[in-house]
């Protein structure tokens, strides 16, 4: 496949503008600067207002060199505007944002910076494996996780009790599906799924934990098998079950106006979602206050431990930089060092297992953890959270066109969940249109389906 193809190009002339740019340029060693001074732009979102406070602790510890943040709005828009910035040759930050999974989409077309030779070849043990996993590509690491998003089971105790049944005693798949049941016989459902893109992470993570392969990436060569794979099969025929048996709130999507009020009035009584809802669930559903419990994601065989990632976030050094030196001392301190610890006391779920695995992140008496315990009737959240984020996970890939995968998900899925077809076929169509963009973008795609 020609440079001038590849997945970040909305044409095929900006396609060879991205390819000049990643191709030109000085050699490595005149990219990496001087490690101790230099003038750092740095892309990305800050949900938790934290970002200037941990700049200027940065700056202070490094006295020689300055960071300026640009804030570029959402993931998707960080996202759009490194694109623009590729396909012009020039205007890339050093350090940019990125969620875990758009992370290969620009590994794949040689737009970002491997950090293996930089340090972070030793950090392997040092994440969780879940967020640690997703941003390798052939065999490099080309970002750091900010945090992560073990996938979990949120559960209404209220309801549950109502229903007459014990949330703590859902260990598989199976014993959700019975509680589903009964849930739905007192009028409550388990939990929703529309379909939409909103419900393309769950998906992700939860066909993750099957063991699924929906896709697999061997750099330009891509194999899609949605219907065939022996974990996407699992998948699909349990939730078609749920589908049929009207055992999920298919009219309902993540994160709408109907999302929040059924979670606050009870009609909806669970989620399965990433470690980060618990604030989400306060703010979202604060009628249920003292109802809600958290416990480990049900398994697919009895015994089992195993986990998968709903989310997540990373920094990474653009190909651009000419002071990659520099650009990876800022990310490694927000990432491995001090300023990881500072957004973990803030709020931001942490990968780093020293932080996971520490007294104070547990720590039932802190003003954080207290807050969020009493929502859960007394429940040590954290506790429960760390556990799951140190789960073991299978490998999984994303596609190097991520974004288009999410976006088209709700347009072909969604259709099952409105009875028009069933989901097998759902994710054939899916399947085909997967393949067909990839093929228009200059991969060589199989689709087993």
């Amino acid at each position: 496949m020609q440079n001038a193809t590849k997945i970040l190009a909305a044409t095929a002339s900006i396609a060879m503008l991205a390819s000049l740019a990643a191709c030109g340029g000085s050699d490595a060693s005149a990219s990496a600067g001087d490690a101790n001074k230099a003038e750092l732009v740095f892309w990305g979102w800050d949900s938790g207002n934290t970002m200037k406070d941990l700049i200027a602790d940065f700056e202070k510890a490094n006295p020689g060199i300055t960071v300026k943040f640009n804030n570029t709005g959402t993931a998707s828009d960080t996202q759009t505007a490194l694109t623009n910035a590729i396909a012009a040759g020039s205007g890339a930050p050093d350090v940019v944002m990125l969620e875990d999974p758009t992370v290969t989409q620009f590994a794949v077309t040689g737009d970002l910076v491997s950090l293996s030779d930089m340090g972070a070849a030793d950090y392997a043990n040092d994440f969780a494996a879940g967020p640690w996993n997703k941003l390798q590509y052939n065999g490099q690491t080309f970002a750091l996780p900010i945090d992560s998003g073990p996938e979990v089971f949120f559960y209404n105790k209220v309801v549950f009790d109502k229903a007459g049944v014990d949330g703590d005693s859902i260990k598989t798949w199976d014993d959700y599906y019975e509680a589903a049941k009964k849930i739905r016989a007192i009028g409550s459902y388990i939990t929703n799924n529309s379909g939409s893109s909103m419900e393309y992470q769950p998906f992700t993570a939860q066909a993750w934990q099957a063991g699924a392969q929906p896709w697999k990436v061997d750099g330009e060569s891509i194999t899609i098998d949605m219907t065939k794979d022996a974990g996407m099969k699992r998948y699909i025929e349990f939730q078609q079950k749920l589908i049929d048996e009207d055992l999920i709130d298919t009219n309902i999507a993540n994160w709408s106006d109907d999302w929040n009020r059924s979670l606050n009035d009870g009609t909806l009584a669970s989620l399965t979602i990433g470690a980060w809802m618990p604030v989400n669930l306060m703010n979202g559903a604060p009628d249920q206050a003292g109802n809600w419990r958290v416990a480990q994601l049900p398994q697919w065989e009895e015994g089992q431990e195993i986990s998968a990632e709903d989310g997540g976030s990373a920094l990474a050094i653009v190909k651009q930089s000419k002071q990659q030196a520099a650009a990876y001392k800022f990310i490694d301190y927000l990432t491995h060092g001090a300023g990881a610890e500072t957004m973990a006391e803030t709020g931001t779920f942490p990968s780093l297992k020293k932080i996971l695995e520490s007294s104070s992140f547990t720590d039932p008496t802190s003003e954080a953890n207290k807050k969020v315990n009493d929502f859960f009737g007394g429940q040590n959240v954290n506790e429960v959270l760390s556990e799951a984020a140190q789960r073991k996970v299978t490998d999984f890939q994303y596609l190097p066109y991520n974004p288009y995968a999410q976006t088209t998900f709700g347009d072909q899925i969604s259709k099952a969940y409105t009875k028009e077809i069933t989901l097998s076929e759902a994710f054939a169509n899916y399947s085909k249109a997967l393949a067909e963009h990839g093929q228009q973008q200059g991969y060589s795609v199989t689709d087993n389906d």
